[in-house]
């Protein structure tokens, strides 16, 4: 998946910079949602070899299912977190460059289409 930052101009595959960054590009203040995120998809990934297990040892499929939705459950939980953290940066932002949030809600609006 590709990763693309509006209004940016520059190379999307790199964070962009705050003044408060680290040297990953990473916000001082978003470090630990960043690990708390990392930590989330580990354990999904741990959880889809286990499905794939399931699935090679001929498992129920009522099982399978079971947990294929939990996962589905974590992956969600993950987008929101990441929905609103993409939200609250670009309000923030907003607010401290002294612009109408107005465009960034509605840019907001098309981002979480694309996720629900």
């Amino acid at each position: 998946m590709e990763a693309k930052q509006s209004g940016t101009g520059g190379n999307p595959k790199q964070p962009k910079k705050d003044r408060n960054s680290g040297s990953e590009g990473v916000p001082d203040k978003n470090r630990l949602l960043q690990k708390e995120i990392l930590s989330r998809l580990k354990k999904i990934e741990g959880q889809v070899r286990g499905i794939q297990n399931m699935i090679q040892e001929c498992r129920s499929c009522g099982d399978i299912v079971t947990q294929i939705a939990a996962v589905k459950a974590a992956v969600n939980r993950v987008g929101l977190t990441v929905l609103a953290c993409h939200l609250a940066d670009n309000i923030e932002s907003d607010l401290d460059e002294g612009k109408d949030v107005k465009q960034t809600l509605t840019e907001f609006m098309t981002v979480f289409k694309k996720f629900s």
